[in-house]
């Protein structure tokens, strides 16, 4: 078993993540800064509606919000996503050795020359 440290920056991250309304404001802002009602349009939500989200997404540290006159306006920040990809990558390399193995299987068994009764040298 991996031992691992507590890290409130990848629980805040993998919380953040886990709506997916807020995927989508963040894949959203990978275009440009935008403000939230922009962000809430899709979802014919109100400002106090897409501003909760901001909200979880500013504390996982994904968003900067910034206040010009009465807009806010939000930003993207992809820093806090590398602790939890490094997290992915310990488990991306698990499945991807069981994936290969079970393509391997899939493809033996459907080679023409592995057939019922025939035996494997």
């Amino acid at each position: 078993m991996v031992e691992s440290m507590p890290s409130p920056v990848l629980d805040a991250v993998f919380r953040a993540l886990a709506d997916p309304t807020r995927r989508d404001m963040l894949r959203s802002l990978t275009q440009g800064d935008q403000t939230i009602g922009e962000l809430a349009a899709p979802y014919s939500m109100s400002f106090a509606g897409a501003s909760k989200h901001v909200q979880a997404l500013e504390r996982a540290g994904l968003v900067r919000r910034s206040i010009r006159g009465r807009t806010h306006v939000c930003s993207l920040n992809p820093e806090p996503m590398a602790e939890a990809m490094q997290w992915l990558r310990f488990y991306e390399q698990f499945w991807s050795g069981r994936l290969g193995a079970l393509e391997a299987a899939l493809a033996a068994s459907r080679s023409p020359a592995a057939s019922p009764g025939e035996q494997h040298e």
